[in-house]
């Protein structure tokens, strides 16, 4: 791939950086879009500041371009946004580059989704691109509404919808739980058996590098998810494995577990904790794509970086 030219935007989040140090790491030559005039991120060939919520002439930022890696947006931990920044934010900023890259005549745009652009929270199925899309909140709209949009510009796209990723830099539900692994005393999560799908950032890294060799036009949604889904307590283990220390976890019943954080004003948390999401990878394994790592050993790596 050397010599090939990419746009990425968001190169400054935790995903973006991840992926702008892959890309150059692969042999390919990135362009980063920067919304505002900050310091080049270190690997770059080059960056071009502008506004994508904003009619903007994107030609200058697109010339010569292969494909445009899209990862920047308005975050699912960004609780309380209202709902139309993230359509702004996540739909309409993604169509107008979209359409721009259109334009420019770009090879292939890859658009970094999420799986609650498919589903909820929880789900009681392992989850395939087949199934049909039931976002439930805000911020799963917004995702789905710009995979709609893309579909209809005319230009070769691909959504890839990870599931929760992992990695150095992560913070949100992630952080909190690796925060919680280093607590030194016992955690009473042993009884909780439902399992959750897991991505690291660099198998999330690897499977852009995937889609964007694809040589067949894909159009269409892809999930990112190990294959290995954990439970909460499987979770902690490898973390605190990770950390050089016994899993330390008490077997209490579900039940009472809700009930105390339901008294402790905990019950959000609780409903995270409690519930299940698998998700199949079925269709970026077919065009070759493997995790970098099994879940277990990338969390215990994610806990010794912690350190």
């Amino acid at each position: 791939m050397s010599g090939t030219l990419v746009a990425l935007t968001g190169a400054t989040g935790f995903i973006g950086r991840h992926l702008l140090r892959s890309l150059t790491e692969k042999g390919y030559r990135v362009r980063v879009l920067l919304r505002r005039p900050v310091e080049v991120p270190d690997g770059a060939a080059s960056a071009v500041v502008g506004d994508l919520t904003r009619p903007m002439n994107m030609a200058a930022a697109l010339t010569d371009v292969d494909a445009v890696v899209h990862s920047a947006g308005l975050a699912h931990a960004m609780s309380g946004a209202p709902e139309d920044d993230y359509r702004t934010l996540n739909t309409e900023a993604t169509r107008r580059l979209a359409e721009a890259a259109a334009r420019a005549k770009v090879r292939r745009f890859v658009f970094l989704s999420s799986i609650r652009a498919q589903v909820g929270a929880s789900s009681d199925i392992a989850l395939t691109e087949a199934d049909a899309p039931a976002p439930t909140d805000a911020y799963g709209r917004s995702k789905l509404a710009a995979e709609q949009a893309l579909a209809e510009i005319g230009l070769d796209w691909v959504a890839l919808r990870p599931v929760l990723v992992y990695g150095a830099g992560v913070k949100g539900n992630m952080a909190a739980l690796l925060a919680l692994a280093r607590k030194p005393y016992p955690l009473p999560l042993g009884g909780l058996a439902q399992r959750r799908s897991l991505v690291s950032v660099e198998s999330l890294a690897g499977a852009v590098a995937t889609v964007l060799q694809a040589p067949a036009p894909l159009g269409r949604p892809l999930i990112v998810a190990d294959p290995d889904a954990l439970t909460l307590p499987e979770m902690v283990t490898a973390l605190r494995a990770g950390l050089g220390r016994g899993p330390g976890l008490v077997p209490v019943p579900q039940a009472l577990l809700g009930l105390a954080c339901r008294l402790s004003g905990r019950q959000d948390a609780f409903a995270r904790l409690s519930t299940g999401l698998v998700a199949r990878s079925d269709g970026l394994m077919a065009l070759g794509w493997h995790p970098a790592m099994p879940s277990r050993d990338g969390l215990a790596a994610l806990a010794r970086s912690a350190t």
